[in-house]
């Protein structure tokens, strides 16, 4: 994974795709994005800004990560930039299992290809992940990482939408609890298929991996990895002034290097016109 070796999975999980979730404008379309562990292709409509709250706890381990994202369109559909801070838990930290917030992503995401309303979008993305998250209580990799991700989304039916990402993360000198340096790198790969059962309720299945390492001493790495699958439903409520409101939640089923690992994800997005 792309953290130290105190750092948590699901935040590695969570920041291969940190809050760049678009949606088409509310009321005239149907909910599109709000994906969990994943993200679509679709950049923010001009006009049109949103607010993004995830909540993931694990079972087994006691960890758990908050995250408020804010997207803003810049200049009209092609371009966008969003902003990530995420706060987290860790159970087995040196300070007790504290909160404290983890390294901010300063994201923007370039339109390449179609746009919500075309059979297949592509819009590439670059992220900075700032190091303003404790790497000595292991919520960040104290130093600046770099991360790229190419999500596509192709439209398979009238009532099926799959989104597949494939992500590269490189953190040169991160730092483990004691502060022993060494460059680490992960890839996270992903799909998801969306059932729109309604306009305004979408069944989803998302699965998400990550594969990587951490720092294990000066100069030394070692590998980790990290699966989940994850079913869940999001719904809409379109309210006066171009309000929408998108509430979701899902279950985490860990698998293979994840297998036993059990938890929930929440999700809360207000969109809503400049």
């Amino acid at each position: 994974m792309r953290f130290t070796t105190s750092a948590s999975p699901i935040l590695a999980l969570l920041l291969a795709a940190p809050g760049l979730r678009a949606q088409q404008p509310p009321k005239e379309a149907p909910i599109q994005d709000n994906s969990f562990l994943l993200e679509e292709a679709y950049n923010q409509e001009p006009g049109v800004i949103q607010h993004i709250s995830t909540f993931t706890r694990l079972q087994q381990s006691g960890d758990w990560v908050y995250t408020f994202t804010e997207e803003w369109p810049v200049g009209g559909l092609a371009h966008q930039l969003s902003l990530t801070v995420p706060v987290q838990r860790l159970a087995s930290s040196p300070d007790g299992g504290r909160r404290g917030f983890g390294d901010l992503a300063l994201n923007y995401r370039y339109q390449l290809l179609g746009d919500g309303d075309a059979p297949v979008a592509f819009a590439p993305r670059l992220s900075l992940l700032l190091p303003t998250g404790n790497h000595r209580q292991g919520r960040g990799n104290g130093h600046l990482g770099v991360q790229a991700n190419l999500p596509l989304s192709v439209v398979l039916g009238e009532r099926f939408v799959t989104h597949v990402n494939l992500g590269y993360t490189h953190t040169p000198h991160a730092q483990d609890l004691l502060g022993n340096e060494a460059d680490i790198s992960t890839w996270n790969v992903g799909q998801s298929f969306i059932w729109l059962a309604r306009r305004d309720v979408n069944l989803m299945l998302e699965f998400a991996y990550t594969s990587g390492d951490v720092v294990a001493g000066p100069g030394l790495r070692q590998p980790a990895q990290s699966a989940y699958v994850a079913p869940g439903v999001r719904w809409a409520w379109n309210l006066p002034k171009g309000l929408q409101v998108v509430p979701g939640l899902a279950a985490m089923i860990g698998v293979g290097p994840s297998q036993g690992e059990k938890g929930i994800f929440l999700y809360l997005s207000f969109e809503h016109p400049l």
